[in-house]
């Protein structure tokens, strides 16, 4: 039961009501919906998302198809409105590198602190060598001879 749910939640997040007459640019819908990420879930696609915010960007989708706009101008128009965070897959270019290249940076820190921590670890401590009193000390405490230098 559990891994039906799963399986048709994607399907039951486009309502009847929203879906297209033409098959051709209800599939078009779908494939942009799909790469347009719901700002509110934040982790789904709109067409993925139940939230009322996603629907209505699947609304403003399907109208921009209905106009005649294409899969690259329904993009732009939704991307001037929230920028390119509402894109699943943001275009590398400066302003998106730390999305692009920060889970590198992290994954490498990460690399190095450990290595750092392992190499602290198997360094073994410099001992020094007892001074006279502390020899004289120790002999004073144990019944057995101080061991030779």
């Amino acid at each position: 039961m559990l891994l039906w749910v799963l399986i048709s939640a994607p399907v039951l997040a486009v309502l009847p009501g929203e879906m297209l007459k033409d098959p051709v640019l209800e599939a078009r819908a779908r494939v942009i919906s799909q790469e347009l990420r719901c700002v509110v879930c934040q982790n789904q696609s709109i067409d993925e998302s139940d939230a009322p915010l996603a629907g209505d960007l699947r609304i403003v989708v399907r109208e921009q198809l209905t106009l005649g706009r294409s899969d690259a101008e329904i993009m732009d128009y939704v991307v001037a409105r929230y920028g390119n965070f509402v894109r699943l897959r943001p275009p590398v270019e400066p302003a998106t590198w730390v999305l692009w290249l920060g889970p590198f940076v992290l994954l490498g820190g990460g690399g190095l602190a450990l290595l750092s921590w392992q190499r602290r670890r198997s360094v073994p401590a410099e001992v020094a060598p007892l001074s006279e009193a502390e020899l004289a000390e120790m002999a004073a405490l144990s019944p057995e001879p101080p061991l030779e230098r």
